[in-house]
């Protein structure tokens, strides 16, 4: 799905990594690895499309770049990326539709994700852990098959990094693909790839 060859990245003046190469396939999931500041989220975001690397490709299988990133892939940020001010439920529904979900797919998000006693609160209202779900629920919302993932489960306890576990391998059954930088292992089989090896 993905094919990441001889990537170089820089953050300033400074050189992240040089000549990454790296694959990911339908039905698998790769945990970047390394030490903070390795690189592991700018390798995600180069993907996303959102900085351009120094030198080497990124290309996506069977489809144009711009296409895939508009239509292919689903993006979780470190940062969750939700406004604070407005209530969750208008939060979702903004971010779900703009991504092209219906109705059923927002409600089947709210259900899966446990989300109803939150929708009338404001976003700030919200803990870390709850707003991890809310901005998790795009993903439940839209079917994508590459989910772009920053630290996932950071801010989550023990029962909901579970469920979510169970989400990511339920994705991971259908065919999708899990490209996540985590410090702690995933809760799926996935292949390790370290970002600071060889530098």
């Amino acid at each position: 799905m993905i094919a990441v060859d001889a990537l170089t990245l820089s953050r300033g003046e400074r050189v992240l990594f040089r000549d990454l190469s790296l694959s990911l396939a339908a039905g698998e999931a790769v945990a970047l690895t390394g030490a903070n500041g390795a690189g592991k989220t700018s390798l995600l975001r180069a993907v996303a499309g959102f900085i351009r690397p120094d030198a080497g490709s990124i290309a996506f299988a069977d489809a144009d770049p711009a296409e895939a990133r508009a239509k292919h892939i689903h993006w979780l940020g470190h940062l969750d990326g939700l406004k604070g001010g407005r209530r969750a439920r208008e939060e979702l529904e903004f971010q779900a539709r703009w991504l092209g979900a219906d109705a059923t797919g927002i409600a089947a998000a709210v259900d899966v994700l446990a989300l109803e006693p939150l929708l009338d609160l404001e976003v700030r209202q919200l803990s870390a852990g709850q707003r991890r779900r809310l901005a998790f629920a795009r993903l439940i919302a839209v079917q994508r098959p590459i989910w772009l993932l920053d630290e996932p489960f950071a801010p989550l306890d023990a029962r909901w990094r579970g469920a979510l576990g169970l989400l990511m391998q339920a994705h991971i059954d259908k065919g999708g693909a899990i490209l996540a930088a985590v410090h702690d292992p995933l809760p799926v089989a996935s292949r390790a790839v370290d970002i600071g090896a060889g530098r």
